[in-house]
């Protein structure tokens, strides 16, 4: 009885630390532009990207510095349209590493 609770707090455990899977992620996000936004302290930084063939600006944080140029894997986390002309958006990003940040979408333009 032991033995098989320890299984199954052990297999529990390797599921919680499993990383996320990139089959997750099917939207490209091609990053154009990285930059800090408000300056270096308060750590938000700020992206200028391509997704769909439409561009955004997107904010989020960071300790790291500034992210890489290129493309990456995302899914959009939420897609709030309290109305017909306004909308919030939040994109998870996929690194190489399999860490992942959250972005909010800032800025639209055509």
């Amino acid at each position: 009885m032991k033995r098989a609770a320890l299984v199954v707090l052990l297999l529990l455990g390797t599921l919680a630390l499993a990383a996320p899977a990139p089959d997750e992620y099917p939207i490209t996000v091609h990053v154009i532009s990285s930059y800090y936004h408000g300056g270096v302290v308060n750590h938000q930084q700020g992206l200028d990207v391509v997704i769909d063939g439409k561009k955004y600006s997107l904010a989020g944080t960071s300790n790291n510095g500034l992210l890489a140029l290129g493309d990456y894997k995302a899914k959009l986390v939420i897609d709030d349209h309290k109305t017909t002309y306004e909308s919030y958006q939040r994109y998870e990003l996929l690194f190489p590493d399999k860490k992942t940040r959250k972005f909010d979408v800032v800025a639209q333009s055509e």
